[in-house]
């Protein structure tokens, strides 16, 4: 009676850890999205479309705030490099 009692303890607790494993890996939501189709393919071209106008967003900032830099440089007059980063700048507002 106590080995069946104690193979019940290991079965139940190996059944615990299945179970927390699969809950923890969205599993039972996989299994879901494999099975349907229709909805695997709405929630990749939406995911597509929002990573899309991040990566929009995120250029655009990251290039306005480099042409304020560079302007700021090209306040400085240094010689060399105050010719070079205003014929940058002037290429770039030409372009807009």
């Amino acid at each position: 009676m106590f080995i069946k009692k104690k193979k019940i303890n290991i079965l139940s607790k190996a059944v615990s850890e299945l179970n927390k494993t699969l809950q923890e890996g969205n599993f039972v939501e996989l299994t879901y999205l494999i099975g349907n189709k229709k909805e695997m393919i709405i929630r990749n071209l939406i995911a597509g479309i929002f990573r899309g106008i991040g990566i929009g967003i995120g250029v655009t900032v990251i290039t306005a705030i480099l042409i304020y830099i560079l302007q700021k440089i090209v306040m400085l007059n240094i010689p060399i490099i105050g010719e070079y980063i205003s014929d940058i700048v002037e290429i770039v507002e030409r372009s807009r």
